[in-house]
């Protein structure tokens, strides 16, 4: 039961990051991404590729793979949304614009890299992990094995993730609630067409959330070989399940909210995998049945006001 408490938590953390971007998304502009997965998938072949071809550990292209598929958001962004805000539904529009865009990624992806399950080394990231404890409290460096944590062993890759996570999480609230940027970000989300009215450049503000989103669905991707054993080109549409339910559990349009929601979801995820395995892949449509039926709004959700 404690191994997968902590282990729940620890999944938790990082599936927090895996709708984190979602939400964003979703709160700025009220468009249903559902290529968001196919971009975490993207993350997971850009830390294969640095792994297999570069030879450097996969820790490094976090920051790069946030950097990449920020201009990639703020490029998409300008070339698609405009036109699907203009539109008289902009929301399901929406909904069939990314469905199109995720079949196309994914079959792009399936071209020139096969079916075939790409995996990492486990030890990859615990490595980088040793080191910092060392440079930090000393010691000898370790093989990067497994982490004792109330007597638990984890995997290093699982804590790197839940850190990575957590610091994620906490550079995104900073961005929303102590940046111009960020303040300009929460009108767009409470009053879109008011805050257009006050002056406020909704376009360079969407599109600054459109790119940050996918940037943090590629780092979340980074971790994905680590955290689920491998990835496929298919691996986008489960993962954009996935991120829904945790978005919907937590609270849809409230980016911050994606936290809670992730570490319910990470210790229900665990408590399934650990006691009826066969069940979990059912998870996250279980999930979503369960909290539209009973809160709609989600955990942290208010009541919708009626007009």
């Amino acid at each position: 039961m404690i191994y997968a408490l902590v282990a729940g938590v620890l999944f938790g953390l990082y599936f927090s990051l895996v709708g984190i971007g979602l939400n964003l998304v979703f709160g700025v502009m009220r468009i249903v991404n559902l290529a968001h997965g196919d971009f975490l998938m993207l993350g997971a072949f850009v830390a294969f590729g640095v792994v297999t071809m570069v030879g450097i550990d996969p820790l490094f292209a976090v920051p790069l793979a946030f950097v990449i598929f920020l201009l990639v958001g703020l490029l998409l962004y300008w070339v698609l949304v405009p036109r699907l805000q203009g539109s008289v539904n902009p929301e399901m529009l929406s909904i069939i614009l990314f469905f199109g865009l995720s079949q196309v990624i994914e079959a792009v992806m399936t071209i020139f890299f096969g079916t075939s399950e790409r995996s990492i080394q486990s030890r990859a990231l615990g490595t980088v992990f040793s080191t910092i404890k060392v440079k930090l409290f000393g010691g000898k460096p370790d093989s990067g094995g497994p982490i004792q944590i109330f007597g638990q062993g984890f995997p290093a890759s699982w804590v790197i993730a839940a850190i990575t996570s957590l610091i994620a999480i906490a550079l995104v609230y900073l961005y929303l609630y102590r940046t111009r940027l960020g303040t300009l970000t929460r009108a767009v989300m409470s009053r879109r067409d008011e805050a257009f009215a006050t002056g406020i450049d909704v376009d360079r503000v969407s599109a600054a959330a459109f790119g940050v989103g996918l940037g943090l669905a590629a780092v979340a991707g980074i971790f994905a070989p680590f955290m689920f054993g491998s990835v496929t080109p298919a691996f986008g549409a489960d993962a954009t399940v996935t991120s829904f339910a945790i978005v919907v559990l937590g609270s849809l349009g409230n980016p911050l909210g994606t936290a809670l929601g992730g570490v319910v979801y990470g210790v229900c995820y665990m408590l399934v995998q650990t006691y009826l395995s066969s069940w979990a892949d059912l998870l996250p449509y279980v999930l979503l049945i369960f909290i539209l039926l009973l809160r709609p709004s989600g955990l942290l959700g208010r009541r919708v006001r009626v007009a």
